[in-house]
């Protein structure tokens, strides 16, 4: 955003929130700038510098409140555990180990591991695979459109909790929508979710 103000681009909270979810550094980003400005940018150097500004920036971050008590309470069910990140496996790795979240997940499934990233399905659909698990047994958190349209299109029951930005996005594909992780516990959100499954099944 700061980058779209320097070239005099103002851009929507809502219509930012639309790109988000596709990848870390979704070329609709570099696109849009250039439709703005007229000509082609060097997307290289946009890319290094909001490289460098996102580290500063997450450095200052510390995990969405409720996240540990979701992951901790996970654990104590004994239920198995997947990241599905539009993101590379490197950026993803690097800030659960900062955050010591790490040893949470048994999988990661990031952008490295398939040919398509949110919203195609493919990630969430080589997380189920690699928890042996089925769709009606998963719930997926998710924090975008793309990627609440990534885990339906996977057949899983999505909770949506967006951020800041993303709360501007149409998130209506979503089961559940909440303002934070400690809006509903745990151990509702699975009874909603095999609660939706019975449905499914009827």
């Amino acid at each position: 955003m700061e980058i779209y103000h320097e070239a005099g681009l103002d851009i929507s909270l809502g219509k930012w929130a639309a790109i988000l979810g596709t990848a870390a550094d979704p070329p609709a980003a570099y696109e849009f700038l250039e439709r703005h400005v007229g000509h082609s940018v060097d997307r290289e150097a946009l890319r290094a510098r909001r490289a460098t500004r996102e580290a500063e920036l997450l450095a200052c971050e510390s995990p969405l409140p409720g996240v540990r008590d979701v992951l901790s309470e996970a654990r104590e069910r004994a239920l198995r555990l997947a990241v599905a990140s539009s993101s590379e496996r490197s950026w993803v790795e690097s800030h659960l180990v900062r955050f010591a979240l790490l040893e949470f997940f048994d999988v990661l499934v990031c952008a490295d591991d398939v040919e398509r990233t949110k919203p195609a399905p493919d990630l969430y659909l080589g997380a189920l695979r690699r928890l042996e698990v089925t769709a009606p047994e998963a719930i997926a958190f998710e924090d975008s459109a793309h990627g609440v349209e990534a885990a339906k299109l996977a057949g899983l029951f999505c909770v949506a909790v967006p951020n800041g930005v993303t709360r501007h996005a149409d998130l209506a594909r979503a089961d559940v929508v909440l303002p934070s992780l400690l809006a509903r516990p745990l151990r509702l959100l699975i009874r909603d979710a095999e609660s939706r499954a019975r449905e499914a099944s009827d």
